[in-house]
């Protein structure tokens, strides 16, 4: 028995090892999450643009959008945000919540970049962010009409990402949709 002690660190150490090195193969940008084919959290926040007109989830509902957690303390955030601009454009909508910032840096932000966003909400608390499982800004959720979350992705949304991931899903379910 004094002999298996003295290999119970050595056992623990192999055991945490293989952890880790299964854990270097998993696949980094598909980050599970709780929420997918669950409707969006329960919220009621202001916006930048209307901050005492509080807005619910229910103003998600209606048409497949995404919903971008951004900030302007957030550097990938900056890098995205011209495909935002861009997937707004092109008739998405796109809806954004500001996480974890000051409001009035968000409205300096919006003005000089331009603003992709049919409204978005503050979320100077972090609450809507926790609710979400948000990991960090950026983040991106595609909701179909109902509100359902369909699909998040964690990190920048760039040309890549939209056309290889996000316009197709967004595609999919406008085609189940019969739109």
């Amino acid at each position: 028995m004094q002999r298996l002690k003295l290999f119970l660190p050595l056992a623990v150490f192999v055991l945490l090892a293989c952890f880790l090195f299964v854990g270097l193969f998993l696949d980094k940008e598909n980050l599970p999450s709780p929420l997918l084919d669950e409707p969006f959290p329960v919220f009621s926040l202001g916006t930048l643009k209307t901050p005492d007109k509080p807005v619910t989830e229910q103003a998600l509902k209606g048409e497949i959008a995404l919903v971008n957690v951004w900030a302007t303390w957030c550097i990938s955030c900056r890098a995205e945000h011209p495909w935002l601009l861009k997937i707004a454009d092109q008739g998405i909508p796109v809806y954004g919540v500001n996480y974890k910032d000051n409001p009035d840096d968000a409205r300096r932000w919006l003005k000089e970049l331009g603003d992709p966003y049919r409204f978005s909400v503050m979320d100077e608390k972090g609450r809507l962010g926790l609710d979400l499982g948000v990991y960090g800004a950026p983040e991106t959720y595609l909701i179909d009409a109902r509100g359902v979350i369909r699909y998040k992705h964690v990190g920048v949304v760039d040309g890549r990402v939209w056309q290889d991931i996000l316009k197709p899903r967004v595609e999919m379910l406008r085609e189940e949709a019969g739109q």
